[in-house]
Formats: structure tokens, sequence, C-alpha cells
């Protein structure tokens, strides 16, 4: 029985891909530290005898060692995550992105000189292009980030050196690695807690309360659900030449925020209407954002025959059902 670790498997994208690797029959063993996670997000798969739950940390050098000993492969999702948390706590978020990422990579070049090889898919963001201005980006494009006292592109800049790290250990050491660019991901579980948009959305419109939307709403982005980005993660990882590359993951089917926000207000009440607020009062006086960020995905259809199940309103309508069903 193959034997899979994932970090961060108790968030939101964590838990999903870990009911998904259960259910193709794997033994599967979660280390999450709570700090944006919950174990309740597990609560499906807690009962499970092939499931495991570490209460941990993974800058802990000594735990990340003895975790990765016994696996077959390792899913990375363990990170900072949100627009809010990064602005509230830069230091914590740089230092979160990076270490986990050089300590795995160690403890796995250790396996592979050990005669072990174990494959590795890090999970990397569409933050690393920073504000490239491509109508869409492939996965050669220029990084493309604002300067060092905007503390908003630190983010990015962390999540690329991950990205440098992996791609080193594979190239030097010959470490199979994986690794995905995720843009704008949603879906059941998502908390708009850090500034993800659209559970804020939905948040407020179920309160009765009109939804914020930043600037003026014609910021353009693409929103992929959560089951689809799984299956596509899981689908790289079986693909031995998606081994040493990166991918843009997510969909290519774009939405201003101020669409996304008459969509959902048309699911659960057409009668409220939007508010704007200015980034500096959402954030801090030096926040820049993004206006378009939309992915290529060529090299993904290219290596995978996979295309997505959930279009923008089954999103909409999946995520207002789960967040009802939270209320009741």
């Amino acid at each position: 029985m193959q034997h899979t670790l994932v970090t961060g498997g108790a968030g939101f994208i964590g838990s999903h891909l870990t009911e998904l690797l259960l259910a193709q029959g794997r033994r599967v063993t979660v280390v999450d530290d709570e700090s944006t996670g919950s174990v309740r997000n597990l609560a499906a798969v807690r009962a499970d005898e092939r499931f495991s739950f570490v209460h941990g940390d993974v800058t802990d050098a000594a735990l990340v060692r003895d975790l990765v000993a016994p696996v077959d492969d390792v899913y990375h999702l363990a990170a900072s995550v949100g627009v809010q948390r990064i602005a509230d706590s830069p230091i914590e978020s740089i230092e979160r992105n990076i270490a986990p990422v050089e300590l795995l990579l160690a403890a796995l070049a250790d396996k592979l000189r050990a005669g072990q090889p174990t494959k590795i898919f890090l999970a990397s963001s569409s933050e690393v292009y920073g504000k490239n201005p491509k109508p869409s980006w492939t996965e050669e494009d220029d990084i493309v980030l604002g300067p060092t006292t905007h503390l908003r592109w630190s983010y990015g800049a962390s999540k690329a050196i991950d990205e440098f790290l992996a791609l080193a250990y594979h190239r030097q050491h010959g470490l199979p690695v994986v690794v995905g660019r995720f843009f704008n991901v949603v879906g059941p579980r998502q908390t708009g807690r850090y500034g993800m948009v659209l559970p804020r959305f939905v948040d407020r419109a179920l309160d009765g309360i009109p939804p914020i939307v930043h600037d003026d709403g014609r910021q353009v982005r693409c929103f992929a659900h959560v089951a689809d980005v799984c299956q596509t993660v899981v689908a790289l990882m079986a693909e031995p030449k998606a081994v040493g590359e990166v991918f843009n993951i997510g969909s290519d089917v774009p939405v201003s925020i101020l669409e996304l926000a008459s969509r959902v207000l048309a699911v659960v009440d057409p009668t409220l209407r939007v508010e704007f607020q200015s980034y500096r009062d959402a954030y801090s006086d030096d926040f820049e954002d993004v206006r378009r960020r939309v992915p290529d995905l060529s090299k993904l259809r290219r290596t995978i025959d996979l295309g997505p199940q959930y279009d923008l309103d089954a999103i909409v309508r999946d995520v207002v059902a789960w967040k009802t069903a939270e209320r009741a």
C-alpha cells in the first residue's frame, strides 16, 4: 500500500487532497499545526484505519526526518495563506514558506542517497509572477516583483525561492520534484479569514449585508474548484514527464471581481448591492494589487488529459450550499 505524507493536510486544499488519496486506496499521514487549518476539516476520514494525523510544525527538523522516513511520496501544502495574513504577519509568512521546504528537500535528498527516491509535490502560487504585465502567464515568463519596501511582494518572493530550491535539488541531486502554481483555488472548507474573496462574499451575503469589493472591482481572476485542482495534482504526480517541471494549476476562464460578487448575489440575495473599499483602508498605504491574473494552461494540457468538472456558477452554488449547511 502506497504511503503518502501531506503537509498542511488539515487545511482547505490539503483536506480535500487527503480524502482523494485515501479514496485511491493509499495510506495517508497528515501533519499540520492547525495555525490556519483545522482537524475538523478531516472529520470524514478520521476513522479510516489508513489515516493518521500528527499535530506538529514542519519547521521542526527532527519531526520532518521522522515523517518522511517511511513514506513513498510527499505533497507539501503547508504554508502561510492569504493576502490578509501576509499583510498582518510578513515575517512569519516568509519564514513559514521557506524553512519547511529546506528541511523537506534535505531529508528527501538523504533518502535518495540511501537508495530510497521519494517524489515530492511542491505547492507554489501564481504570486510568483508578481505584476508581470502579460495578459496570461506561462511557466517560463519573467518574475516581476515590486520593491522590497512593499512587503506585499514578500509572499511571491518566498514562494519563488521555494521553487528555486526544489528545482535545484532536482538538477543537482536528481530528486524527483513536481512544482504546481495554484491560481485562486476555491470551494467548501475555505475560510475568508485571511482575505480569500469568494468565501468573504458568500459569508456577507448570507448575513444579509453587502459584499465588499476592493478598489473598482475590475481586477480579473480565474477560479478553480478544489476538487478539480486535487485531481490535477495527483495526475501530475503520476505522470513521469512532470518530474522536474513547473505547472500552472487552476482555471483559465477570467472573471472580474465585481462579476464574481454579482454571481454570488444572484444565488444568495439579488436585492443586495456591493460596497467598495480602497486598498489603503483594507490593507495598508503601500499595498499593490495585480489587475489581471490569468494562467496559460497549455503546458498542463500537454502533460495530462484532465478537464475541469466545475464551472464558475457550479463553484458558487457549491460554496453557498456548504456555507449554508455550516450555519444550520
